[in-house]
């Protein structure tokens, strides 16, 4: 098993962010798609996109792709599959998935298929009749998209967002891969100096702080391949050894954060000691219209609370104006905002420099960004 194929799914508007990434790690054939991004490579590749990949929602193993607009051709297209190289006697299999715009469009029926279809190959190789299914889970992940059929074993486990520092979350939390995307975006050096005046749980603050001292968010973690059969654990310690290595010490990098909600400040305290990268923190509680941009250089990334989170329109419509009078502009002040307010611009008195579609969840929104 000396090369793999893999699809890496990520939120929409991050799959050229996530290509360069991948493309860093010596992945090959790197190719963005719509929602997702491709590669190839060994065992090693697999661990390590696991462990460092800051903008894939998982890494998945490509095991097959084939058309099919009919039962029989699903489950002899599965059935060709080399799945005993991927699932041992024992192991646990389930199968879950999805189909949009195809003709096979009843997902209990395609998940009954495609598992019979695994069944019927491994009683052909194993000589077996019957799978207890008591040992290591082996996740199925199927996507049918317009009659063309791909395959999946999922190495990752829990979405790779799920770093293992917020156990906790305010009320409308930024996603962990959204927000490494908009801090990349954004450009975090080890000595920029950060500001969030919205910092809620600290996400933004810790995602960048992670970035800047090049610290592998997935170092804290379990992936669901680690128990996998066919990927010996001295990859998995190879490359928690690399990614451990290349992490920075004593950078200058600092990120104030601030929010009106004192329970918010607490917990943004917590998760960055989860994290480890309370150093580089500092939080305080206070009101936006009280920010005060500092006259050295700095970068400011924030997710300000909309109509469609937490408050009502009129609200944040409000706090926009006000962001757009204490934003000062200036050489060397840089600032990152995302919202899905088509209005933003002129409430915050500024045409953006640069803006950037992205999603929050299932919310189309803007990073605007300014910095001239």
């Amino acid at each position: 098993m000396t090369k793999l194929k893999y699809v890496a799914p990520c939120l929409f508007g991050v799959e050229g962010i996530a290509a360069g990434e991948f493309e860093r790690m010596g992945a090959e054939n790197v190719k963005a798609e719509n929602g997702r991004v491709c590669f190839e490579g060994d065992l090693n590749i697999l661990a390590r996109a696991n462990i460092n990949s800051r903008f894939a929602e998982r890494i998945c193993i490509n095991v097959g792709e084939f058309d099919a607009t009919s039962f029989e051709e699903l489950f002899q297209g599965v059935k060709k599959i080399n799945w005993e190289d991927f699932i041992g006697k024992d192991d646990a299999f389930p199968v879950n998935g999805y189909s949009i715009n195809s003709a096979l469009f009843s997902i209990p029926d395609c998940q009954s298929i495609i598992k019979k279809a695994i069944v019927e190959r491994l009683k052909e190789k194993y000589k077996i009749s019957w799978f207890n299914e008591t040992g290591c889970e082996v996740k199925i992940r199927f996507s049918i998209l317009k009659n063309r059929v791909t395959v999946m074993i999922d190495t990752s486990g829990e979405g790779l967002h799920k770093r293992g520092y917020r156990r906790k979350s305010n009320d409308a939390p930024l996603k962990e891969t959204l927000a490494a995307a908009i801090c990349d975006t954004s450009r975090i050096f080890p000595d920029t100096l950060l500001f969030d005046p919205f910092c809620g749980s600290g996400t933004i603050l810790i995602e960048s702080a992670m970035m800047a001292l090049k610290m592998a968010p997935g170092l804290r973690r379990f992936f669901a391949s680690e128990k996998f059969s066919f990927v010996p654990e001295q990859v998995w310690r190879e490359e928690r050894m690399a990614a451990q290595d290349k992490i920075l010490h004593n950078i200058d990098f600092c990120a104030i954060g601030s929010d009106i909600d004192p329970a918010a400040v607490e917990l943004a305290k917590e998760n960055a000691a989860k994290a480890g990268v309370s150093k580089y923190i500092k939080l305080s509680v206070a009101d936006i219209k009280d920010f005060k941009a500092p006259d050295e250089r700095f970068q400011l990334i924030t997710n300000p609370p909309y109509g469609e989170r937490l408050l009502d329109i009129n609200k944040a419509q409000e706090i926009y104006k006000t962001m757009g009078l204490v934003f000062e502009a200036g050489k060397g002040k840089k600032y990152s905002i995302i919202s899905p307010d088509d209005d933003f611009e002129k409430l915050f008195s500024r045409p953006a420099d640069k803006r950037r579609k992205l999603y929050n969840g299932m919310i189309k929104c803007q990073l605007y960004m300014y910095f001239k």
